[in-house]
């Protein structure tokens, strides 16, 4: 098994000592850290536990000034050793990561009181209960507490037991969910090209796989060129563990830290985000402009107060967000005012006067977590692809209450119903308006409702009671009135029983005030039969010339059936044609048919 582990603590306080001593490996990957003695960015280093667990460490530094750099490491990590060391205890730092804890929600870690041999057993004590007050409103309020000295090599023994058992009761990620791998390093290396690091945190990357990168110019797609994890090469990386990737298709001057790789199509990204407090200052003191930590991101943001515990983010950028991801916030300087917990990365217009009103009611009614019956319910209907991307299912989630699930869509209960009852209604409407009309069109029916998919509309006519014939939405049972063609059709009736097989001309028609509306109601209440080409007859007309066909020696000729039903040629080829549909007679040849016994 994989672990990622990230440090915290103020500057000084023996972190970077701390995992020097345990993996064998300098985490201070720059001179001019191991000049100063001071941690500036991020280092790593691993190790194999007792259990045979590999331990990737993510070392942060302590210090205000790289709070950013801190937090990049920090934001991804699931596991944490905070270092408060014993002779100095708490101090000024330590309530910035201890925020930054509460922010991103890391629930497993370990408390260490580092440099146990400048301070007596007493003041170590003292330490460890000042500590625990600090952390009560973190994740790790109850988490074990382990005293070294790393000179000494004094509780390193204790500290890797004790994280072992912690990362045994870590809840594994999924591997086969979707990746967002934020980058914290790119750079070149001979030979390879360009490479990026980060902390993989769900999901599985494999040699070939193409991702999308997410930047400042938006989505880029890039291929897996190559992997590596802890110096070694890999076909497959899995969570949670750090990783190097070697990239096709994009060169190291268009990275940045804070980029992210990302499966194609599964994530949605958006430039806002309604949000949560989690901690910190309420949002009505908070400075308009912060900047805000997603993953390795740090984002300059603009903050839109609800009331004291929600508001909306507008970033700089698009960033690939989903519900649940947790954010700390800070002011333009370098403190940390808070975290929020995001609520909807796809939320809807403010345009009305009151709408921020309307939304943080919305927002407080939302659960944390579980938010698919509200937008499914905002919408009317959502495609269960664009509920995963934005992070309101999972695969294989089964639909909540008040939802019906139609093909590839989630619909909601009160919306389809509201929208059959406007159906009917309009269809209603339209038999009452244009009583020879065949109904209201089925694609003027999605659009009239604003339908988002027409997929759905079988599903709304269900409800609505209606019957769809030819393309038309009509209440069942519904017969045309003719109205003022009546006595019209009766003429053609008569004239058609007389000569069942002379169809009128165009003009014939025209004379007698049929257009094409008038026969199709005729049509649709059974009264004629049309054919191609404008040819209109009585229903009857096929089954008496079957009887015609059928006493003429077999095959027969176009002209045999033409002479024999007294007709034209206008007439009985797309009769013999409709007849061959039918499969009341069969074509032979070019120029022969036979009646089918």
């Amino acid at each position: 098994m994989k672990y990622v582990v990230a440090t915290a603590g103020h500057v000084d306080h023996g972190k970077s000592t701390l995992v020097r001593a345990f993996t064998g490996i300098e985490p201070d990957r720059w001179d001019e850290e191991r000049r100063r003695g001071l941690t500036i960015d991020l280092g790593f280093a691993w190790t194999t536990m007792p259990s045979g667990a590999d331990v990737a460490f993510v070392d942060v530094p302590g210090h205000e000034r790289f709070i950013p750099n801190m937090l990049a490491g920090l934001g991804p990590a699931p596991v944490v050793l905070f270092v408060v060391a014993a002779d100095e205890g708490w101090s000024a730092q330590s309530d910035d990561h201890r925020d930054a804890l509460a922010a991103l929600g890391i629930e497993h870690g370990l408390l260490v009181i580092s440099r146990a041999d400048r301070a007596t057993d007493t003041r170590i004590d003292d330490v460890i209960a000042s500590a625990r007050v600090e952390l009560a409103d973190t994740g790790l309020a109850e988490a074990p507490v382990v005293v070294v000295s790393a000179p000494e090599g004094r509780g390193l023994d204790e500290l890797r037991t004790t994280l072992d058992a912690v990362l045994a009761w870590t809840p594994r990620p999924p591997t086969s969910g979707r990746v967002r791998f934020w980058i914290d390093r790119a750079f070149t290396r001979t030979g390879a090209g360009t490479v990026v690091t980060g902390t993989l945190a769900a999901g599985a990357i494999g040699v070939g796989d193409t991702l999308e990168l997410v930047g400042a110019d938006g989505y880029r797609a890039v291929d897996v060129r190559g992997l590596h994890s802890e110096g070694t090469a890999l076909t497959t990386a899995a969570p949670v563990s750090r990783v190097a990737v070697n990239l096709r298709g994009v060169g190291v001057d268009t990275l940045n830290r804070g980029d992210a790789l990302v499966t194609p199509g599964a994530w949605h990204s958006s430039a806002q985000a309604d949000i949560r407090r989690v901690g910190g200052v309420a949002f009505d003191d908070v400075p308009e402009q912060l900047v805000v930590h997603l993953g390795s991101a740090a984002l300059s943001a603009r903050l839109r107060p609800f009331d004291a515990d929600h508001a909306r983010l507008t970033f700089a950028r698009a960033v690939p967000l989903s519900r649940g991801d947790r954010l700390v916030l800070r002011n333009p300087g370098q403190r940390i005012v808070g975290g929020g917990i995001v609520l909807h990365p796809d939320p809807p217009e403010l345009r009305r006067r009151g709408d921020s009103a309307r939304r943080a009611t919305a927002l407080a009614r939302m659960s944390d977590a579980d938010g698919a019956a509200e937008e499914v319910a905002r919408r009317g209907a959502m495609r269960v692809t664009e509920l995963r991307r934005l992070g309101l299912v999972d695969e294989g989630d089964a639909a909540p209450a008040g939802v019906r699930v139609v093909d590839d869509w989630w619909v909601d209960e009160s919306s389809c119903a509201a929208w059959a009852e406007r159906l009917r209604r309009a269809v209603v409407e339209v038999h009452a308006r244009d009583p020879i009309a065949a109904g209201l069109s089925r694609s003027g029916a999605s659009v009239m409702l604003g339908l988002p998919d027409g997929a759905l509309l079988p599903t709304v006519v269900a409800g609505a009671g209606l019957v769809s014939v030819d393309g038309h939405l009509s209440i069942p049972g519904h017969v045309p009135d003719l109205g003022d063609a009546e006595e019209a059709i009766g003429a053609l009736e008569r004239r058609l029983t007389e000569h069942p097989f002379r169809a009128p001309e165009a003009d014939d028609l025209s004379a007698l005030g049929l257009g094409a509306r008038e026969l199709a109601a005729a049509e649709r209440t059974g009264r004629i039969h049309r054919l191609p080409d404008g040819v209109v007859l009585l229903p009857t007309a096929p089954a008496l010339a079957m009887r015609t066909l059928a006493a003429l020696p077999q095959p027969f000729t176009t002209s045999e059936a033409r002479q024999a039903l007294g007709t034209t040629r206008r007439v009985v080829i797309p009769l013999l044609e409709h007849l061959d549909g039918r499969g009341w007679t069969r074509r032979i040849d070019a120029g022969h048919r036979e009646v089918v016994r």
